[in-house]
């Protein structure tokens, strides 16, 4: 019998984490399953004011509706210098994958918010769009989070496994690939993800609000300070940790009381160390201990979190990059893959990675106004 040839799109994914660097974009093209094609990818930096505005919403107070708006138009913004530095038009990307911003995370209680408009992105930039990748998770009992496993188990295929893949966004996460696993399956298997616990949430908050800095630059204020135990310790005994996974969490749900007294740099020097020990405690929930970890998100761009993370851990964190991926692309590459599976109707999300009952889809298409809807056959 004829092998089968699923039909390739060409996507963009655009992704704004919580530790609210920017909007990071990608361009990709993928079947939805073990074929993905890398191309360009960028990062638009918000401007401090933007910055601020979204971190104003945070828990869905405010000028939710205006923020998002603003939120909108700089993603459209991202795309056209995207198609730009790659030469493309509009025409030339069959679909965007829009993740938002997430401004709430309450799965315990059924809720998860990410700001932006599909509509006014599709209409700006030409472009038909997928947002929405959580609700229907959360709906049906999911954590919602995290999302990116298959992206990174259609990655993982070419290495050896086991292999853990940690995400230092504002919230950690990983995700572990079992050699089993076939990223060529529709629903593949041999994957277990949860969010570990703080990325560089905590970290940045902390230094922001006692220097004015955006976050702890090349960790420098980290490597002067000295961990203060006993801090370290009560900030480590949250319930969170003991639960198996799969668990998600918001980015303010670790109460950096504890560190009430302490000096700019110790503080600093206690969240890193926190943020290590926090991924390394989650490695007693993995099926089998990974040959190999990989960090991506901001949090490896950060020595001495990443020196924190190799001595928490008994072996060697490596950057992505060791393996040629791009972390600084990761994420939005993963939402331009996850915008492909959805309109394939594909799960995004499994009871191992999000805890919800069973395979998952996701996702809900903007058609361009006034032009032919996007055609999967």
């Amino acid at each position: 019998m004829a092998e089968r040839r699923q039909r390739v799109f060409t996507a963009l994914g655009l992704m704004s984490g919580t530790s609210l660097d920017g909007v990071d974009a990608a361009l990709l093209r993928t079947d939805g399953r073990a074929h993905v094609e890398l191309g360009e990818a960028l990062t638009v930096p918000y401007d401090s004011g933007l910055r601020e505005r979204i971190r104003a919403v945070f828990g869905g107070v405010g000028a939710v509706d205006e923020v998002g708006r603003a939120l909108t138009v700089a993603h459209a913004e991202a795309v056209e210098r995207l198609l730009r530095a790659s030469k493309l038009g509009a025409g030339d990307v069959d679909v965007i994958g829009f993740h938002g911003q997430t401004i709430l995370h309450r799965p315990a209680e059924r809720r998860t918010w990410q700001i932006g408009d599909g509509n006014l992105l599709a209409e700006m930039a030409g472009i038909a769009v997928v947002d929405d990748f959580r609700s229907h998770d959360i709906a049906l009992g999911g954590q919602g989070a995290p999302l990116v496993p298959l992206f990174h188990a259609a990655r993982c295929q070419t290495l050896e496994r086991p292999v853990a893949v940690l995400n230092i966004g504002g919230v950690a996460n990983v995700t572990w690939i079992g050699a089993g696993c076939d990223a060529e399956a529709d629903v593949p298997e041999d994957i277990v993800a949860f969010d570990t616990g703080p990325g560089n949430a905590l970290i940045d908050d902390w230094v922001r609000t006692r220097t004015g800095q955006a976050w702890d630059i090349d960790g420098a204020l980290a490597r002067a300070g000295k961990v203060d135990e006993r801090a370290l310790a009560a900030l480590l005994a949250n319930p969170y940790f003991d639960l198996p996974p799969p668990k998600s969490l918001d980015r303010n749900d670790f109460d950096p009381a504890p560190l009430v007294g302490l000096s700019v740099a110790d503080g600093a020097a206690t969240l890193t160390a926190f943020t290590a020990a926090a991924a390394a405690r989650a490695s007693e929930h993995l099926p089998a201990r990974p040959k190999r970890w990989l960090a991506t998100g901001g949090g490896r761009r950060n020595p001495v979190l990443m020196a924190a993370l190799s001595q928490a851990f008994g072996w060697e964190v490596l950057p992505v990059e060791a393996v040629e991926w791009d972390g600084d692309a990761l994420e939005a590459q993963a939402f331009a893959y996850l915008a492909v599976r959805s309109i394939l109707d594909l799960p995004l999300s499994l009871p191992s990675t999000t805890g919800v009952p069973q395979p998952t889809r996701g996702g809900r298409l903007h058609q361009v106004p006034g032009k032919p809807g996007l055609k999967v056959g």
